[in-house]
């Protein structure tokens, strides 16, 4: 049996071609963030132009906010160090994690579940990566602090946002602008920190009653960054974004809206044997919303999406390729992905019940193209220089209802259901390394999904606390990833894009939320049965591993806890604890890619303008693995080690306009792994036998928010 995963020690000193941290520059940077902080607190802004009052705190734990959903904003500064995509924000909620790969662009992963299990949507649209191994998985397209409001709702708990959410939903929007008069705002930050990270936001808009334009924008860059041990894992990367957004707001209650965006980036990964070189995403959106109509059709809403990824993977330009490798030459892909969509849904009110229903759509197409390299000539033609060849085209659509009674005075039934008709169609003529007929060319599989939940919540008559228990049915096509990406398919079957079987997961949800004066606290629990559960399983090959997909049956359960309280005017503790099981009941052992018990614990000292606070984090060890099997990112190779890292941070509000924070993760520079990691790779000096990749060591940071 392999020893739990360990740091990777020195395996990353001989990584190719090392980005080390850029200390001068860091100096600089971290100066040039202090000095736009001094600068702005002296420009004395009027209150009359403020639109909100900065908090002079650092967020270390995000809370739930009612039963099962938690509400929060993705511009307030947290520890550890800020996002760099979705994946990272979401991984301070209690129940998520990441399969990590470096410095970016991990994967997000709730209670243990991942992929399309997880609906996450952008505005309403659905942002859909192209790679085939989810190398630029959706999260990567997002920047956290260019949105106003994040919402997740844990377990399949509702059926207003798209089918397939076993796992639960997850929503980064930007709200609309509203002016009473002609006049404007500007917010942003800028933050420096340890191994050359260097981020800047920007959200501007101006507008008047009758309508707004808003602008965001944002760059943010980091070079490789050094572990506990010292050594330099291969993780540089950066990103920018750019989106616009023209409203007309006729009236209080009317409002349309055209946004337009686009962004690109790079990303050099530890545990690939490929980088991210392009990011390309090109975005439209369109939508329509009306609302106090004054009947019992209350409020009626549309909108339209396009959604365009354009990926290009390769093994040269961030590095050298491996000569010992199954890549020993030049190699590049480029794949996109298409993707537009729509939604319309109608609010119908009365004294006791809201209603919901409407419907949405989905037509999602991906393409490839290939590099070419002559043995004999040594010549090298990029994948540009190729025609696109599609591949697959999805199609989706979905009707939904969803209703919410208060039929007594602490009594509430929350329910709802929707039926998909899904379809993928295989338009690969060949599959496989060698390029054998596909035995599934030019053909389309489809099916009807039903999905569904019922929630009950009872408000306490002595307590300000609310039960609630709700059960839910998901039935689950398989995605992109699932149907194309493996090698096979289950035994009997012509691959995976003819054998997969659709997922069905029903599961019961049951808490308590508890909030009154100085004290929030809350359980979530779950426990839920996977019919037909798609699992990969690898088979170490000549030319690197091989995968399969199969269903199988699987059990799952778990919850979340938390609290917290101030204790005292200035002072204020949080605490949160967050586990999640999972078996394979066809093989009868456990499920792989299941994060280990987690908890953390905070303490803040808040006193007029400025704060102070401390971070525990306590990850336990995690023995149950399942060996060789995972999903099309990551798969358990062993049992990993527990670990403890403590982070500082402080705060002080230069004006109601400005505030400076400052942190310092793992102050102890402890070197330590994620269980959900991905294994560092040879062409970086990692050894053969699968190695976890190393978290940054001791981390500086410092960022300035401002807002007028």
């Amino acid at each position: 049996m392999k020893q739990p995963n360990q740091p990777g020690r020195a395996a990353a000193r001989h990584c190719t071609r090392p980005f080390t941290p850029a200390t001068a520059r860091l100096r600089w940077q971290q100066g040039f963030a202090l000095f736009l902080g001094l600068s702005l607190s002296a420009v004395g802004v009027t209150d009359e132009l403020l639109p909100e009052e900065i908090e002079p705190t650092v967020v270390t734990a995000v809370q739930q906010s009612s039963p099962l959903t938690v509400v929060t904003d993705p511009k307030d500064p947290r520890q550890p160090v800020p996002a760099s995509d979705a994946a990272d924000y979401l991984k301070t909620i209690p129940g998520f994690s990441v399969i990590r790969n470096g410095g970016t662009n991990g994967d997000p992963v709730l209670r243990g579940m991942f992929g399309s299990r997880l609906n996450l949507l952008t505005n309403g649209g659905l942002m859909i990566g192209a790679c085939p191994g989810r190398m630029d998985a959706p999260s990567s397209y997002i920047s956290p602090e260019t949105f106003d409001r994040l919402t997740v709702i844990k377990g399949p708990q509702t059926v207003l946002w798209g089918p397939g959410a076993s796992a639960g939903t997850v929503r980064f929007d930007r709200e609309p602008e509203r002016f009473g008069e002609l006049g404007g705002r500007l917010r942003g930050s800028v933050l420096a920190g340890s191994n050359g990270r260097f981020d800047k936001v920007l959200d501007g808009a101006l507008g008047s009653e009758l309508g707004y334009l808003r602008v965001v924008g944002n760059q943010a860059q980091a070079d490789d960054y050094e572990d506990g041990n010292g050594d330099t894992v291969p993780s540089r990367w950066s990103k920018w974004n750019g989106d616009v957004a023209l409203g007309w707001t006729p009236d209080a209650d009317s409002l349309v809206e055209l946004t337009a965006g686009k962004g690109d980036g790079e990303a050099r990964y530890a545990g690939r044997g490929m980088d991210g070189s392009q990011f390309l995403r090109e975005s439209l959106g369109l939508r329509v919303e009306r609302s106090n109509l004054g009947g019992v059709l209350d409020r009626l809403e549309a909108q339209l999406y396009y959604n365009y990824a354009d990926h290009v993977m390769d093994n040269f330009r961030l590095r050298s390729p491996d000569p010992a490798s199954s890549m020993p030459m030049p190699m590049a892909s480029n794949v996109d992905r298409r993707t537009v969509g729509g939604r319309f849904a109608a609010t119908f009110s009365w004294t006791e019940v809201e209603w919901v229903a409407g419907l949405d759509l989905m037509r999602s197409e991906h393409r490839k193209r290939s590099s070419r390299f002559d043995m004999m000539s040594g010549r090298f033609t990029d994948a540009d220089q190729f025609p696109w060849s599609k591949d697959a085209l999805f199609h989706s659509y979905g009707l939904f209802s969803e209703a919410t009674w208060n039929f007594a005075p602490r009594n509430r039934l929350v329910a709802g259901g929707r039926l998909d008709r899904a379809s993928a169609e295989d338009f690969r003529a060949t599959s496989g390394m060698m390029g054998r007929a596909n035995p599934t060319f030019g053909e389309t599989r489809a099916d009807a999904l039903p999905s569904g939940f019922a929630r009950f919540e009872h408000d306490l008559a002595d307590s300000p606390a609310t039960l609630y228990a709700g059960l839910g049915h998901v039935q689950r096509f398989p995605d992109y990833w699932e149907l194309f990406s493996p090698g096979r398919g289950p035994a009997g079957s012509a691959n995976a894009f003819d054998g997969v079987k659709p997922e069905k997961t029903t599961q019961l949800d049951f808490g308590v939320q508890y909030q009154s004066g100085d004290l929030e606290a809350w359980a979530s629990g779950y426990v839920g049965q996977v019919r037909d559960y798609i699992l990969f399983t690898y088979t170490p090959g000549m030319m690197g591993p091989t995968s399969r997909a199969e269903n199988i049956d699987a059990r799952i359960m778990g919850g979340e806890l938390g609290a917290a309280w101030r204790f005292a005017p200035d002072w204020k503790t949080e605490a949160t604890l967050a586990y999640a099981w999972g078996k394979n009941s066809s093989d009868d052992e456990a499920l792989p890619q299941m994060p280990p018990l987690e908890t953390r614990l905070g303490l803040t000292y808040e006193q007029d303008n400025w704060s102070a606070g401390g971070l525990w984090r306590l990850v336990a060890a995690q023995n149950r693995v399942a060996e060789g099997k995972g999903n099309v990112v990551g798969q358990d190779f062993g049992k990993s080690a527990g670990f403890g890292v403590f982070s500082l941070n402080g705060a002080y509000r230069l004006s109601p306009e400005l505030k400076v924070s400052a942190g310092v993760d793992n102050l102890f520079d402890k070197a330590y792994a994620e269980h959900l990691n991905r294994a560092g790779d040879a062409g970086f000096g990692f050894p053969a036998d699968p190695v976890a990749i190393d978290e940054p060591g001791r981390t500086l940071w410092t960022k300035v928010d401002f807002s007028f």
